[in-house]
């Protein structure tokens, strides 16, 4: 029994119910009853649940879904049903999960178990309803309520599951092999990690060395100015910025410190890493509870920070629930690991040599790079060099990497010279033979200019630093020699 099954009756409901005007029909007001008692029922489940009573719960929830389902099913057929009722009554059950979990149960599966296993990270870890509240509390205050399930949040949505769904896939692979990094920050700073997700997908798809055109570096996109504010400067060289450890700290930091002058308004805070604190503070004034959306404060923000705030906020809400909007992230194993180098050899040689290991179709790269920040992927690195690599590769690189074909062919293709055309000397342009031409009674530099056939009043204007084209009889004029 999950909430996605309802989804896909949702969304049949969009293309076939049609809202006539008009008093609701007996019919239609008998459905709108069950959707209230369904909605009830799920309610009862929760209580149920967080009072221990895991098998009242089950049977409770299971019929309050089967009542929602059968009766969002007709309400497609049923003239003058409206749609929009179910929809709402979907997004309400789907806030008032989030971190209500009792005991060791889940609802019925209401959570896909990617995002298990994402909360509860490795064995040892937290149990699920306390891994599971940090995902989706801010301050104590649930992620979902801070959320406005408004048109440009559904919007974003959607571009986040149709045109940018590379994008958001890739996102979650490379923060799952970052999250050992990242989490750890947020975690203590009582920020949730959706809200991670979000900024990281929107800013940078969780590439460690993004540099956008307007000089925000790293995989949360800080400016230089900004990123000084917090911590990130230069350390032998390199610029922490692009450290995923220090990049989520010092956001972190700077979340706090914005929740705190916008009194927890999430969407502000957004707004401002975005467009900036003090534009975002001069927009709203005194009333720190107004909405982004409001008119006072959106019609002030750029179209990139317009676009921005819902994107992130509608990351979050898929890394919370993905089988809600028939997503299913990739099962990564984050557990961090390292290699020594058994012999030299730089993150592009490795990348050739672990191929498609563990089923990598995209090959390792990326991930050695955002794991192995300060190494230029081209830089040969000596043997015992330590480097920081998924635990699933620890058995990859032995296997493929030490020995054999594959780093010889990985070495003579990094090693191979590629010619060299030297760029051609610029050819300096001729400089003009000049003759000296005196001017006479009648002259000017019109009928000079038409006896020389091959200049312009231009050019022995300029030649001769007149103004305003202006001679006198008797001068003696710079003109070119024309053959």
């Amino acid at each position: 029994m999950r909430l996605a099954t309802l989804a896909v009756s949702l969304g049949l409901l969009g293309a076939c119910a049609s809202t006539g005007g008009g008093k609701p029909s007996a019919q239609v007001n008998a459905l709108y009853s069950q959707l209230d008692q369904a909605s009830t029922g799920y309610e009862t489940a929760l209580q149920q649940s967080r009072e221990g009573d895991l098998e009242a719960s089950q049977l409770t929830l299971r019929q309050s879904l089967d009542r929602l389902k059968q009766a969002s099913a007709q309400c497609g057929s049923t003239p003058g049903c409206d749609p929009q009722r179910f929809f709402s009554v979907f997004d309400r059950l789907l806030r008032l999960k989030d971190g209500d979990f009792g005991g060791d149960q889940d609802l019925a599966g209401d959570v896909d178990s990617s995002q298990a296993s994402l909360a509860a990270g490795h064995a040892g870890a937290a149990s699920l309803p306390q891994a599971q509240r940090s995902v989706t509390l801010l301050h104590g205050q649930k992620l979902s309520q801070l959320i406005a399930m408004n048109g440009p949040v559904k919007a974003a949505l959607e571009m986040w599951l149709t045109q940018r769904r590379p994008q958001l896939m890739d996102a979650w692979v490379n923060y799952r092999y970052l999250r050992h990094e990242m989490w750890p920050a947020y975690e203590k700073a009582d920020l949730p990690e959706a809200l991670l997700f979000g900024i990281l997908a929107q800013e940078s798809g969780g590439k460690v060395h993004a540099v956008s055109r307007s000089g925000a570096a790293g995989p949360l996109q800080f400016m230089y100015s900004t990123g000084m504010r917090f911590g990130l400067g230069v350390d032998n060289g390199f610029d922490t910025r692009f450290d995923p450890a220090a990049s989520a700290r010092a956001n972190a930091e700077y979340l706090n410190e914005q929740l705190r002058i916008f009194n927890n308004n999430l969407e502000l805070v957004i707004g401002a890493y975005n467009g900036g604190e003090g534009r975002m503070r001069r927009a709203v004034g005194d009333d720190t509870s107004v909405s982004f959306y409001d008119p006072r404060v959106y019609n002030q923000m750029s179209p990139e920070t317009r676009d921005y705030v819902p994107a992130v906020l509608a990351a979050a809400w898929l890394f919370l629930h993905p089988d809600s909007y028939n997503l299913r992230f990739p099962e990564v194993d984050g557990v961090p690991g390292t290699i020594t180098l058994k012999r030299a050899a730089s993150l592009d040689e490795l990348t050739v040599c672990l191929g498609s290991a563990d089923g990598m179709s995209d090959g390792w790269f990326r991930t050695l790079r955002n794991l192995n920040p300060r190494l230029d992927p081209d830089v040969s690195q000596p043997t015992g060099t330590l480097l920081q690599v998924p635990r699933q590769l620890e058995r990859a690189y032995a296997s493929r990497c030490v020995d054999g074909p594959w780093p010889i062919l990985a070495a003579d293709l990094h090693n191979a010279t590629v010619p060299v055309v030297p760029d051609p000397k610029p050819v300096a342009p001729p400089v003009p033979s000049t003759k000296s031409y005196r001017v006479r009674h009648g002259d000017t530099l019109i009928s000079i200019v038409r006896k020389l056939h091959c200049s312009s009043v231009q050019e022995i204007s300029e030649m001769n630093g007149l103004k305003h084209h202006g001679i006198r009889v008797g001068q003696q004029l710079k003109v070119p020699v024309c053959r």
